[in-house]
C-alpha cells in the first residue's frame, strides 16, 4: 500500500495491485498528456494531466465501491477500470478525437486492444483481473458499469473537481462524498437516493457552467481546430501504421513531430499553437442565428473542410487561411439517471425541475464558429455570414411581454 499526495482529494491509497498497474508504460504516458488539451494557451495553471485525473478517479471509484458494499473482487475490478480508463486517450486528450474517429475509426473509449497488448495483458493476469470483464465495465457493459459511466459516474465528479482546481474557475463545486453517501445499488444498476438530489443538481451544475468557461471556451476551440488541421495535414499520404503512431504519442511528441513536419502549413499551424499566435473569430454564433439542421450537411470533418475551402475560394486566400468549428448540439444531461425513495425508483426528471433549464442552457452554449488570421477576419465574415444564411441577432424574445 502507498500513499499519494493529490491537492484535490488528499492522500490517494493505492493498493498493490494498482501499483503494479502505475508503473506500466501504458499508464505512465498518461503523465505527458494534459488533461485540458489546450485550455492552459487561457488558463496557465491547466497542466494537469491525465496520469493524476486517473488516480482521482479509482480513488473516487474505490470509495463508492465501499460504499456499496461490492465484493472485493468487484472491487478490485471496478478500481482496475477506473484507473486504465482513459489510456486509449491521444495526445492532447479530447483535442485529437475528431482526427482519431476520422482517420482510424475509433474513440479513446475503445481499448480492448490495449488490454490484450503484451504489456498489460500480463499485469492483468497477475493481479487476477479478468480482462475480459473489464472490458464489459469499460464498454458499459456491466451492472457496476455506473460507477464510472453515467451522467453522475466519479470519472465526471474527478475532473469537474480538478478542472476546477487548476484552472481557478469557481465553478467546477460538486459534492463528491454527499453524492457517493447517497449512491445505491439495485437491480436498475447505479441509483442514487433522494437525499442526493442537491448533491446531483450541483454536479449537473457544474457542468453546464464549466462547458463555456473551460471546455468549449473559443480561444481553446481555436487552437484545437488549428491543431486537427495541422494533424490532418501531417498525415497524409501516411501509413495506417504512422497514423496510429501518431495517435499513441505524448503532447511533447506529438508537438515536436508537427513542428518538424515536412508539410509547411502543419508547421505553420504547429509554430503558431505553440507561441500562441492563434486565428481569430471571423464568425461565432449561436444555433438561433442558424440554420441548425441545414447545418446537418456539414457533420465531419471532410464536410467542414470542404465548405472552409470554399469561404476561402472566395475570399481568394489559401484554403489554410479558413477553419470552420461546427460542433455537435449538446445531448441532454441525466436523462437515465434514477433516483430511489421509499416507493419507487424513478428518473430524475421527474423530481428535479432544474434539468430541463439547464439542458435549454447547455443548447444556447452551442456556437458556430469559423476562425482566420486576425488581418482577414472582416472579408471572411461577410463571405462566411452568407454562405450560412446568418440571421441577424435579435433580443425580441428576450424583451419583457
Amino acid at each position: 500500500m502507498k500513499s499519494i499526495k493529490d491537492p484535490v482529494h488528499g492522500y490517494v491509497e493505492v493498493d498493490t495491485p494498482a501499483i503494479t498497474l502505475l508503473d506500466s508504460p501504458l499508464l505512465q504516458r498518461l503523465r505527458h498528456i494534459k488533461q485540458l488539451g489546450f485550455s492552459y494557451l487561457v488558463y496557465p495553471g491547466a497542466n494537469h494531466t491525465r496520469f493524476e485525473h486517473s488516480l482521482g478517479t479509482m480513488h473516487l471509484a474505490g470509495v463508492m465501491c465501499r460504499q456499496l458494499g461490492v465484493p472485493e473482487y468487484d472491487r478490485l475490478l471496478i478500481v482496475t477500470a477506473a484507473l486504465l480508463h482513459d489510456i486509449g486517450h491521444g495526445p492532447f486528450s479530447h483535442s485529437i478525437e475528431p482526427v482519431m474517429e476520422e482517420l482510424t475509426g475509433r474513440s479513446h473509449h475503445r481499448i480492448g486492444n490495449l488490454l490484450k497488448s503484451d504489456t498489460l495483458a500480463p499485469l492483468l493476469e497477475k493481479i487476477g483481473v479478468d480482462r475480459n470483464e473489464l472490458g464489459e465495465v469499460l464498454a458499459g457493459d456491466h451492472q457496476l458499469s455506473g460507477i464510472i459511466h453515467g451522467e453522475l459516474d466519479v470519472d465526471r465528479m474527478d475532473y469537474l473537481l480538478r478542472d476546477a482546481h487548476y484552472t481557478g474557475v469557481p465553478y467546477g463545486t460538486v459534492d463528491a462524498q454527499r453524492l457517493i453517501r447517497s449512491t445505491l445499488l439495485s437491480e436498475e444498476g447505479i441509483v442514487i437516493h433522494e437525499s442526493g438530489i442537491n448533491a446531483a443538481e450541483s454536479l449537473l451544475i457544474a457542468r453546464t457552467l464549466m462547458r463555456p468557461a473551460v471546455y468549449f471556451h473559443h480561444v481553446s476551440r481555436i487552437a484545437e481546430t488549428m491543431f486537427n488541421h495541422a494533424v490532418l495535414r501531417h498525415l497524409e499520404n501516411k501509413s495506417p501504421s504512422e497514423v496510429t503512431g501518431m495517435m499513441y504519442m505524448d503532447d511533447v511528441s506529438c508537438i515536436h513531430a508537427l513542428r518538424t513536419s515536412d508539410c509547411s502549413v502543419t508547421r505553420e499551424f504547429a509554430e503558431r499553437i505553440f507561441c500562441r499566435h492563434l486565428y481569430k473569430r471571423a464568425l461565432y454564433v449561436g444555433r438561433e442565428q442558424v440554420n441548425i439542421k441545414a447545418l446537418t450537411e456539414y457533420r465531419g470533418i471532410p464536410a467542414q473542410r470542404e465548405i472552409a475551402e470554399e469561404i476561402a475560394g472566395i475570399a481568394g486566400v489559401d484554403p489554410s487561411k479558413v477553419l470552420v468549428d461546427i460542433p455537435e448540439l449538446p445531448s441532454g444531461m441525466s436523462l437515465h439517471v434514477q433516483v430511489k425513495n421509499r416507493h419507487r425508483v424513478m428518473e430524475l426528471a421527474e423530481v428535479s425541475p432544474l434539468l430541463n433549464t439547464l439542458n435549454d442552457n447547455r443548447l444556447e452554449q452551442w456556437r458556430l464558429g469559423v476562425y482566420t488570421p486576425p488581418e482577414l477576419t472582416d472579408e471572411v465574415e461577410i463571405i462566411a455570414s452568407s454562405l450560412f444564411h446568418v440571421k441577424p441577432l435579435t433580443m425580441q424574445d428576450k424583451l419583457p411581454v
